[in-house]
């Protein structure tokens, strides 16, 4: 299959004309963690001294961090991977995840701009709370959240660091052929889980 990246190199392109407007679609890599991590720990404090036993709140954890990596392999599948037909839809959707296709090693743009990342979580919140309601959301609603700060960290980590250990390579090279390879295939990023699940993985032949 060609490849489909304009550049292999740390560069970016502008995106909108307004330079104000252009600078929000650059973001460093530490912004999430700094935005993220204290969300997910006043929400466990809440949790503890709402005296839910720690085995549920640890169940509750991971059962968010799972939910999460199950959204972001629906998101990027089936919203980043959309294919509008109109004109404007293909600009838009370009804008959205098309030019990191063509400018994969971009480092300013490898995690979600806040101005994207912060209305997404108050909706996943609202989405969450009928389900859960406060008692298990103080508990599953930080795991959520932790497992998009693990999915920026990864996403930044597949292009800009050497992942040495034989799990992090795995998913290095997982998240690399989906870029080189093929985009069809291999739409987890922090977790090839889904891809298993959905028959989206990498047949041997193109590894």
């Amino acid at each position: 299959m060609a490849k489909k990246y304009v550049s292999n190199k740390d560069e970016s392109v502008a995106l909108f004309e307004n330079k104000l407007l252009d600078k929000f679609t650059y973001v460093h890599p530490s912004v999430p963690v700094i935005l993220y991590v204290p969300v997910v720990s006043y929400f466990l404090y809440k949790a503890v001294v709402s005296s839910t036993p720690g085995l549920t709140i640890a169940a509750l954890f991971a059962g968010g961090l799972l939910t999460w990596t199950f959204v972001e392999y629906v998101i990027h599948r089936f919203v980043f991977h959309y294919h509008p037909k109109s004109a404007i839809g293909k600009y838009l959707f370009h804008l959205m995840h098309g030019v990191h296709h063509d400018y994969p090693n971009d480092s300013r743009r490898l995690v979600m701009p806040p101005v994207v990342s912060i209305p997404l979580a108050f909706i996943f919140y609202g989405l969450f709370w009928p389900v859960f309601r406060e008692f298990y959301i103080l508990g599953f609603f930080p795991g959520f959240v932790f497992g998009y700060i693990c999915y920026d960290m990864i996403h930044y980590a597949t292009h800009h660091a050497p992942m040495k250990s034989k799990i992090a390579q795995a998913v290095k090279h997982h998240h690399i052929k989906h870029h080189y390879q093929d985009d069809h295939l291999g739409f987890g990023v922090s977790s090839p889980l889904w891809d298993f699940v959905f028959g989206t993985l990498f047949h041997k032949k193109t590894s």
